[in-house]
């Protein structure tokens, strides 16, 4: 036999599952608990007195006569026994009918207690029988309990002794049937995170805050609609200029700008403190939230079980109901009993009593009263199941009566484990749509970020760029730090991949902000703070993975001068892309699109007239459709890198005010068509670097004004004369390519500054290179150069020279008479420059601003 506590753990539940356990079920569990202590105290019973109580059906009122042994004597013999007290009692409730005549066909003998007496008259006996009392029978005590125990199993109907094992046994099936999807490990799992998660979405801090401050919104709001105020914080999104946007994103379209006003958004004083560990607890409930969310929605296996395991227990119920009511009035007092035993006790049926008849009767009635309350409770349960699709739901009423209407309807798993919650406490799912807004998230990263970014630390971060300005980059942030507004001496400001960036009012403090970089980070901006950035700002480099993310507000920036766009326009997207907006940006001079172009869109004619510089990174896609060029009537600087062009493109020609052309990282194998950059008078700088020119045309001859060639990593192996001839010369780079002979017409590059022939072939240097005494670049590393001549000394303007990566056995004396050259600027071997003489080496080493103190 079970103990209740060893029966009580199968329903054992964690305390915190309660929020799972609607009314029906909590009911279901006691009415359980009842029917088990039912079917413990029949059992109990059962063990302690139950049993039957049997006396034999007699043939008359007159003894009746023994019939001779089996040696032949003719004794007769009377069995005289009393019954006990009990038994008389029990047998004078029972109404007997006409007994059957019975003759034992054996005289019983013992020798304890038999008695033989000789036999008298009928009168005699008559008489004996009237004056005795009881009934008298041929059997004694034995074997009146010899007839009990076997007429306990032959005549008593098998429900009346297992009765309370069944009760038991349905209990608890029960039991484990309303506790299933608590113990599955496929749903346990889910339904342990879920409970952790809830309660901790209870407790937190910043349910309490988010909440409050909703409330002291609605209040706000509601004051200000009664008293009508007009006036607005300088925080709150409006729209006074046209065209201007709102505080929100807006999506680019064909028609042009739409501009969705937002809701204002007033900034109410924090009814709590939010210390730092209270927000890194919220922000990793966030986190969790989003993963429970991701993990549990994708399936609907606990509400499947819960709506099995409630399946089974109505069946379970109509089957009990249906087989124990058949079986009500088996259980009773009387029971005849034919145990077939004559030739041991002499009487052929019995009638027996069940003592415990009465009690398991009452038993069995409660139980079924029992049973038929708890199948009704399924059966509500059923229907609850039924009439309203558990599988969704519906954060509606949270959202009308709080700010975050953002909260999304969920699904599956997640919507059926919200609506058991529901059945408990509806402010456990207001409290848990906090943590699945996206609104509320914001401001605890809000929060968060301003707690750990301050203004010192800020501070710490600002560097010196290239350009001498102060830089900040804030990288992979949850947002825009308040604090980054107070630096006011911000020259240049960087946000990468923050995807909720806001740029408030505050940004008008920063009056030296002229560049802002937004990398991956399609940032929301004020009004007042558009008004600022576009009286303002003059540079923008915006970095994107999709058009779309191009903030709305960009193409309306009218101080704007450079505008970098670095993601993907591939054909498909050059539908999209809202170039033609560019005709806002009146003072944009340089566009730089780094992208994947199948042709330049036409509508970035659109900014034609007044940009100065052009510059498209391809990217190794191949531009094919060039003809846009030729309406940039005003471009003085044109970049086509990495576009994989094979000639130079003819729309080029056209370009009447072109002073720099890069055509960096092509296919360029010929540039036959150089002689028509003759008609390009201001040509100053011609760039074919990285290509796989073979040969130089002597039609180079033509660009008279050109200042500035670079033609390294080619593939030539010779010079022509016609490149000398261009005396305007500053610059020549023909570095990496197959050189193995400088012609002595270097010598007439008077004005050559710059010459850069590393990685060639180059063995001897000639001297007319020296005649060039402007030179204050010299690079010949990286070539066969066994001797540089004692006419180095002629270059006094030299500052750098590369003489690294050559065959030099020493290096001339002379090289102290250049006196603008200095050890940093003397690229050599160790081994070379330590071979120097020693006052060579203190004019190498001397620092450049002695000569200025002594002078003083």
């Amino acid at each position: 036999m079970f103990t209740l506590a060893e029966v009580a753990s199968l329903s054992d539940i964690q305390p915190t599952y309660r929020i799972l356990k609607p009314w029906w079920d909590v009911f279901m569990d006691y009415l359980a608990v009842v029917m088990l202590m039912v079917a413990i105290f029949a059992g109990t019973m059962q063990l302690t007195k139950d049993q039957v109580v049997c006396l034999p059906v007699l043939q008359s009122t007159v003894n009746s006569k023994v019939q001779p042994d089996t040696s032949g004597k003719a004794d007769f013999t009377t069995i005289e026994t009393t019954t006990t007290g009990q038994e008389e009692a029990s047998m004078r409730t029972v109404s007997f009918g006409s007994a059957p005549t019975v003759t034992p066909d054996i005289l019983l003998s013992r020798a304890t207690s038999s008695q033989y007496q000789p036999t008298e008259s009928g009168q005699e006996l008559k008489k004996e029988q009237k004056d005795s009392s009881g009934r008298k029978t041929n059997l004694d005590f034995q074997q009146y309990v010899f007839i009990n125990q076997m007429c306990y199993h032959l005549a008593l109907p098998w429900y009346s002794k297992y009765f309370p094992y069944l009760v038991l046994i349905h209990t608890i099936i029960l039991i484990v049937s309303s506790n299933f999807w608590f113990k599955y490990p496929k749903t346990c799992s889910k339904i342990e995170h879920f409970v952790s998660i809830l309660g901790k979405c209870f407790e937190s801090p910043w349910t309490t805050k988010a909440l409050s401050e909703t409330a002291c919104e609605d209040s706000e709001e509601n004051k200000q609609r009664l008293t009508g105020a007009q006036s607005l914080p300088k925080y709150v999104s409006t729209s006074s200029d046209e065209g201007s946007p709102s505080a929100s994103t807006p999506m680019i379209t064909k028609s042009g700008f739409k501009f969705s006003a937002d809701k204002p958004m007033i900034e109410i004083p924090s009814v709590t403190i939010l210390d730092k560990k209270d927000g890194e607890q919220a922000k990793a409930l966030f986190e969790k939230v989003r993963k429970f969310r991701a993990h549990v929605e994708d399936s609907d296996l606990i509400y499947k079980l819960y709506v099995g395991q409630t399946v089974i227990k109505t069946v379970k119920f109509i089957f009990i109901l249906c087989y124990t009511a058949n079986f009500v009035n088996t259980i009773s007092f009387e029971h005849i009993c034919n145990p077939k035993v004559e030739h041991l006790i002499g009487y052929t049926q019995f009638e027996c009593t069940h003592n415990m008849a009465y009690m398991l009767k009452k038993l069995l009635i409660s139980y079924i009263s029992l049973i038929c309350v708890y199948g009704f409770i399924c059966l509500y349960t059923l229907f609850w199941l039924f009439r309203i699709p558990l599988k969704e739901y519906s954060f509606e009423k949270v959202r009308e009566e709080s700010s975050f209407s953002d909260i999304p309807d969920v699904k599956n798993d997640f919507a059926f484990l919200l609506h058991m919650v529901d059945q408990y406490d509806q402010l456990y799912s207001k409290r848990f749509g906090v943590f699945l807004s996206e609104v509320s998230e914001n401001k605890l990263r809000g929060i968060s970020l301003n707690h750990e970014w301050t203004y010192e630390k800020l501070r710490q971060h600002v560097s010196r760029n290239a350009q001498d300005k102060q830089e900040l980059h804030l990288f992979m942030l949850s947002g825009v730090p308040d604090a980054v507004f107070d630096l006011t001496d911000l020259d240049v400001l960087k946000l990468e991949l923050i995807p909720e960036a806001k740029i408030t009012a505050k940004i008008s403090q920063m009056t030296n902000l002229q560049e802002l970089h937004l990398y991956h980070c399609p940032a929301k901006v004020e009004q007042t703070a558009f008004s600022f950035l576009r009286d303002h700002l003059r540079c923008l480099h915006v970095k994107f993975t999709d058009v779309a993310e191009i903030p709305a507000w960009v193409y309306l920036l009218k101080t704007l001068r450079e505008l970098y766009l670095i993601g993907n326009l591939n054909s498909e997207n050059n539908k999209m892309i809202g170039l033609e907006s560019l005709r806002e940006l009146r003072h944009l001079k340089i566009l730089h699109v780094k992208s994947n172009l199948t042709k330049i869109p036409p509508n970035i004619t659109d900014v034609a007239p007044h940009l100065t510089k052009l510059v498209i990174h391809n990217d190794g896609t191949k531009l094919v459709v060039l003809n846009s060029l030729k309406k940039m009537t005003n471009v003085a600087e044109l970049e086509l890198q990495n576009c994989e062009l094979e000639r130079i493109p003819h729309a080029i020609f056209s370009l009447s005010n072109l002073q720099e052309l890069d055509l960096k990282s092509n296919s360029i194998r010929t540039i036959e068509e150089i002689i028509s950059f003759q008609h390009l008078k201001r040509l100053t700088c011609l760039k074919l670097w990285h290509n796989k020119i073979v040969s130089i045309p002597s039609s180079i001859t033509h660009i008279k004004n050109l200042e500035s060639l670079y033609l390294s990593n080619n593939k030539l192996e010779t010079l022509p004369a016609a490149v000398f001839s261009l005396q305007k010369l500053r610059c020549l780079d023909v570095s990496y390519n197959s050189i193995a002979v400088i012609p002595v017409e270097i010598g007439l590059l008077q004005n050559l500054q710059h010459f850069h022939i590393t990685g060639n072939k180059v063995d001897i240097l000639p001297k007319q290179l020296f005649k060039c005494v402007k030179l204050r670049t010299l690079s010949l590393g990286q070539n066969c150069i066994t001797s540089i001549p004692d006419k180095v000394s002629q270059l006094l303007q030299l500052t750098y020279l590369e003489l690294k990566g050559n065959c030099l056995d020493r290096l001339p004396a002379t090289l102290g008479q250049c006196q603008l050259l200095r050890k940093s600027g003397l690229i050599v071997e160790d081994h070379l420059f330590d071979a120097l003489p020693s006052e060579v080496k203190e004019v190498l080493n001397q620092d450049t601003s002695i000569p200025f103190a002594n002078g003083i």
